[in-house]
C-alpha cells in the first residue's frame, strides 16, 4: 500500500464559468477592428426533448436546462401552456410562484455576487481568496444563498431541479409550520442584504459610460418577475405573444450559441435593464437604501449590474416575507384540461427575460416549442460591449491584461451557456 505521507494532492483550479468559449481580437495597430465572441456549445434540443411528450412533462423536461435557474424556465413554460389552454390559476398560485421566484434570484444573485463578481473587483484570483480576506462576507453570501434555495424548496419540494411546479399551480400547497420557520430567518436576513447593497456601492467599479437598449418585463403595480408586457427604454411595449414580430434570433458563422437582436439591433436583458426600466417599482425600502447608499437609476455603466444585483437581493427578501405574511393553505392547483391551443409568455429569469412558446394538441401533446434563455438575447451585446470596452482600455496592453479585462466584462453579464462558459481562451491577432 502507498503511504499517504508521500501522496502528493493535485488540486485543480477553480474556474468561476463552465463550458467553452474563446475571444478572438482583430487589430490594426493599436485599433481593435473586431472582436469576435466564438462560443462552443454541443446541441442540447430541449425543444426537440418537448415535442411529442405531453404538457405535463414539460417542468421536469425543461428544468434540466440550468441548475442556477431552473425555475425560470418551469415557469415560462408552465404559464405559456396556461395561455394555450385558456387557464387562469388565480391569486394564491400566482403569489406562491412569485415566492417560488423570490428564492430563485435571491440564491443566483447571491452566488454570483460573492463567488464570481466580487473576486474580479476586489483584485482576487477566485473566491477562495476572497474567503482568507472578507470570511464574513463569503459567510453572508452563503447565507443568502441557502435561504433562497429553502425558499425554492418550500413548493418546489427541492432547490436543484425543484418538482413542486405543474401546470395549474402546484402539486401540493406548504405547510404552515414550513412557512413558520422561514419567517424569522427572512427577518434576520433583511441585515445581511443592506449589508451587501451598501457594500457594493462601496466598490471601485470600471467607469465604462455607453449607449444601450434595456429590454425588461413590466408590470403594475408590482416589480416585474412573472408577468407583464415586455418593455424597453426606446419605446417598446407587447405582449409576450407579439415577440416574434419584434425579435429574431440568427445564427453567426464563429458560434453555435444563438444571438438575439430586437429590431436588428442588440439590446440589454438582466438586472440592469430592470433596475432601469422598474426602479420606481421597488418598495419605498429599497429606493430609500439605494439613495442613502448613493445608487440611482437608470444608468449607463454595465458594471452596476452588481449593484442592481444586491438591490434585488434586498427586494426578494421584502416580498418573500410579505407573501408570505399570514399564510393560509389553499387548493394548490386548478384543473387543466387538453385543449388544442398556441400561447406564449414571458418572465424575468435572474439573468434576464426567457421567452417561450408551445403549440399543444386536443390531447396535451406538445407539436411544437421555443426556448429563448437571456444569455443568447445578451450575446450581441456582450460582443459588442466587448469592441466598445477594449477600444477604450487601448491595445498596447499585454495579452494577459487585455485576457482579465475580457473576462471580468463577460463575467458581469452573469452568462448562462449551457450553463455558462469557460473563460477565457483569448487570441489576438496583429497586423
Amino acid at each position: 500500500m502507498t503511504d499517504p505521507r508521500n501522496i502528493r494532492l493535485r488540486v485543480p483550479v477553480i474556474t468561476r464559468l463552465e463550458g467553452e468559449g474563446a475571444l478572438e481580437l482583430y487589430c490594426r495597430g493599436n485599433r481593435l477592428e473586431r472582436a469576435v465572441l466564438r462560443i462552443f456549445e454541443p446541441p442540447r434540443f430541449f425543444e426537440k426533448f418537448l415535442e411529442g411528450k405531453h404538457y405535463s412533462e414539460q417542468p421536469i423536461i425543461a428544468s434540466r436546462i440550468c441548475g442556477i435557474c431552473p425555475i425560470a424556465y418551469q415557469m415560462t413554460g408552465v404559464r405559456a401552456i396556461e395561455h394555450a389552454l385558456g387557464l387562469e390559476p388565480g391569486d394564491w398560485i400566482s403569489r406562491m410562484r412569485r415566492m417560488l421566484q423570490c428564492g430563485e434570484w435571491l440564491q443566483s444573485h447571491a452566488l454570483h455576487i460573492h463567488f464570481l463578481a466580487l473576486p474580479d473587483f476586489l483584485g482576487f484570483t477566485h473566491m477562495m481568496d476572497l474567503a482568507k480576506s472578507h470570511p464574513e462576507a463569503v459567510r453572508r453570501g452563503l447565507r443568502l444563498q441557502a435561504l433562497g434555495n429553502d425558499l425554492i424548496s418550500l413548493s418546489g419540494a427541492r432547490s436543484v431541479h425543484p418538482v413542486g411546479l405543474k401546470v395549474g399551480g402546484f402539486h401540493r400547497a406548504p405547510a404552515p409550520e414550513q412557512v413558520a420557520l422561514l419567517q424569522p430567518r427572512l427577518q434576520q436576513a433583511e441585515e445581511d442584504a443592506k449589508a451587501l447593497v451598501r457594500w457594493t456601492a462601496s466598490l471601485e467599479l470600471p467607469e465604462s459610460h455607453q449607449a444601450f437598449t434595456s429590454v425588461a418585463l413590466h408590470h403594475e403595480p408590482d416589480y416585474a418577475m412573472n408577468e407583464g408586457r415586455v418593455r424597453s427604454d426606446q419605446g417598446l411595449d407587447i405582449a409576450a405573444a407579439d415577440y416574434p414580430q419584434h425579435f429574431r434570433e440568427h445564427q453567426e458563422p464563429h458560434s453555435t450559441a444563438l444571438y438575439s437582436l430586437l429590431n436588428g439591433e442588440p439590446y440589454l436583458v438582466g438586472p440592469l435593464a430592470r433596475m432601469n426600466l422598474n426602479f420606481e417599482q421597488l418598495p419605498l425600502k429599497v429606493r430609500e437604501l439605494a439613495a442613502e447608499c448613493g445608487i440611482r437609476f437608470p444608468s449607463d455603466n454595465i458594471y452596476h449590474s452588481i449593484r442592481a444585483r444586491a438591490l434585488e437581493c434586498y427586494f426578494t427578501i421584502l416580498e418573500a416575507r410579505r407573501l408570505l405574511t399570514d399564510y393560509q393553505p389553499q387548493p394548490a392547483s386548478v384543473p387543466d384540461v387538453p385543449r388544442d391551443g398556441w400561447g406564449a409568455h414571458c418572465t424575468e429569469a435572474p439573468r434576464g427575460l426567457i421567452y417561450h412558446h408551445y403549440r399543444i394538441d386536443d390531447a396535451g401533446f406538445i407539436r411544437s416549442a421555443c426556448i429563448i434563455p437571456p444569455t443568447s438575447q445578451n450575446q450581441a451585446r456582450i460582443e459588442a460591449d466587448l469592441y466598445h470596452g477594449l477600444s477604450h482600455f487601448g491595445l498596447e496592453h499585454s495579452d494577459e491584461e487585455l485576457q482579465f479585462f475580457a473576462e471580468r466584462l463577460i463575467r458581469n453579464y452573469d452568462p448562462c451557456i449551457s450553463c455558462s462558459v469557460h473563460f477565457l481562451d483569448l487570441r489576438v491577432h496583429r497586423s
